[in-house]
Parts: structure tokens; sequence; C-alpha cells
């Protein structure tokens, strides 16, 4: 997968991560896990994302730190996942996370919840059918200012990072349906109703917010 020169990791320097994206057969044919974060975090804080975090002493690599991050916080049962590989590390600039994504089969799902309370509100296996409906996809204008793929499932707005991610699988996995590349961004509302626009306005000039 090419790496977007905003995401390429620096060569030192980083906080290193890991998420996985979990791939199964739902109901209504592939799908893939998602968290929703709770509001009030210090990073992240109201995003839909794959499960994940930061690296632990004893994780051995990202496939552990991944694996351990996805059972902390949705409480699914490891012993049913297979894992396929690892995609390019990426760079998130706003934290200076380092995050390695791991690709991985549900080959026994199990039953997921939100079980981190303090980070989770919510977890959901999202149809890959809903992520590459044209309807379901819009471009979102960040707060940092650039824009880039979201998608509206489930009642979510998923963009950023995360949307990057399943943007570039689709294509590579083949599920892309044609859509409208270059209708208007749509400002991203972030946790407490305002908008990236909002933040760049009180930032004033040359002081832009930052998201992920």
């Amino acid at each position: 997968m090419p790496v977007p020169s905003v995401m390429r990791p620096p060569e030192s320097g980083g906080r290193r991560s890991a998420v996985l994206i979990l791939f199964g057969e739902g109901e209504h044919g592939p799908d893939v896990l998602l968290i929703q974060r709770n509001n009030g975090l210090r990073r992240h804080s109201g995003q839909p994302a794959f499960p994940g975090g930061s690296f632990e002493p004893g994780d051995e690599g990202p496939e552990d730190c991944a694996v351990r991050e996805a059972v902390e916080e949705t409480g699914v049962d490891p012993v049913g996942i297979e894992l396929l590989g690892r995609l390019p590390e990426l760079f998130i600039r706003p934290s200076a996370f380092r995050v390695t994504p791991v690709m991985a089969w549900w080959r026994e799902p199990s039953e997921v919840r939100a079980a981190d309370a303090g980070e989770v509100a919510g977890v959901v296996r999202v149809p890959v059918s809903e992520l590459a409906d044209p309807a379901n996809r819009i471009r979102a204008r960040h707060p940092n200012g650039s824009s880039g793929p979201a998608f509206r499932v489930h009642g979510m707005l998923v963009w950023g990072f995360t949307a990057a991610i399943l943007d570039r699988l689709l294509v590579l996995g083949g599920w892309e349906r044609p859509w409208l590349d270059g209708q208007e961004a749509e400002p991203v509302a972030l946790p407490g109703g305002g908008t990236g626009e909002d933040v760049r306005r009180a930032a004033g000039p040359g002081r832009e917010g930052r998201g992920s």
C-alpha cells in the first residue's frame, strides 16, 4: 500500500502503537470492527476508530499490541482471530503516533461490547457494503483545514486516519464503487458541537486547530 507523504513516519521519534483491522463474515456480508471513542478523551475524543493503542511492556510486536488493545477495548476473544499481516507503518502528526495497522480475519466471531468504559462508548461491526455505498461516502474538511474521505455509517461519521485506511482498503480489495470524489468537503463536527471551521476561527491566523 503506497503511503501518502503526509503519513510517512519520520526517521526517529514518535510513539509506537498499533491498530487491529479485523474483518469478518457478518449477517450482511464481510464487515470490519470499529469502536466509538468516548467524548472528553485527551486524544481522538468522540471519534470512530479501529481498536488499538500504544505499545506496552510485554508487547513483542504490533500484532501483540493490536490484539491486546482489541481485547481490552471490545472484549473480543483472541482465540478466534487469525492474523494476516501488516500494512506499512503510518504517522499521525497531531498526536505523534507511529501506527502499524495489523490485518486480521475473524475466523470465529465472538461477542463484543464496550469493555473499557473509560475509553470506548460503543462497538460496531460495519458491513463493507455500507462503506462502499456512495450514498454513505463524503469528503470531510478536517479541523486542520485539510480534507479527506469520510463515511456516514451506523450513526457515526468516520473520518481522519481511520477513514483514510478504509478508503484505501476499499480500493485494494476491489470493493470501491464510483462516487463523487470532487464534491465539496463538509466540515467535521467536533465533540461539544463545534466544527473544524470553528476551531480555525478561534485559533486565529497561523494557529489552526489540529485533528487526526
